[in-house]
Order: C-alpha cells, then structure tokens, then sequence
C-alpha cells in the first residue's frame, strides 16, 4: 500500500508531458547546431565586431548591431533547444 501523497502519477519536472517527439526534435537541432549554426555564428561575430565599434560614433548601426548579436547567439540558442526538444517554429 502506498503512503499518502505517492502513487502513479505525471511528474512536474522539465521532462513532464513531453512525448517521443522532443527526441526527434533535438536530433533536429543537433543538426542544426553543427552543420548551420557555427557558419552563421562565425560570420555574424565577425561584422559584430566590425560594427561595434562604429556603434558610439554611429546610432543608426545600434539595430544591425542587436541582429548580429541574436547570429553569435544562435548556437546557444541550439543547444537550448536541443535540451528542450523545442520543435522548429
């Protein structure tokens, strides 16, 4: 006999309602963060370091600053995906 407050039951941890599909997910974006996510990572860091540096002198370069910063993030943002099994989209 079980105790009070145990039994079988849905747990409310990070994994809780998640089906075999985040395993196919995060095969995806391992994919993703090996073949796609370094060039892109790569090529953004080297314009955002080219760029920022005009930034102080140059506000109109503040937003193109802000989306190269979102490119040298994206393999961070694949590997958090990954983690997740966060479908595309």
């Amino acid at each position: 006999m079980m105790a009070r407050g145990e039994g079988a039951g849905e747990g409310q941890g990070a994994g809780a309602g998640r089906d075999d599909g985040g395993a196919i997910w995060s095969l995806v974006w391992l994919i993703i963060l090996i073949l796609v996510s370094f060039f892109i990572a790569g090529f953004c860091a080297g314009w955002y370091i080219i760029f920022s540096i005009f930034t102080p002198c140059i506000e109109q370069l503040k937003p193109v600053t802000d989306i190269l910063l979102v490119g040298v993030n994206f393999p961070h943002m694949c590997s958090q995906n990954i983690l997740s099994g966060k479908p595309i989209g």
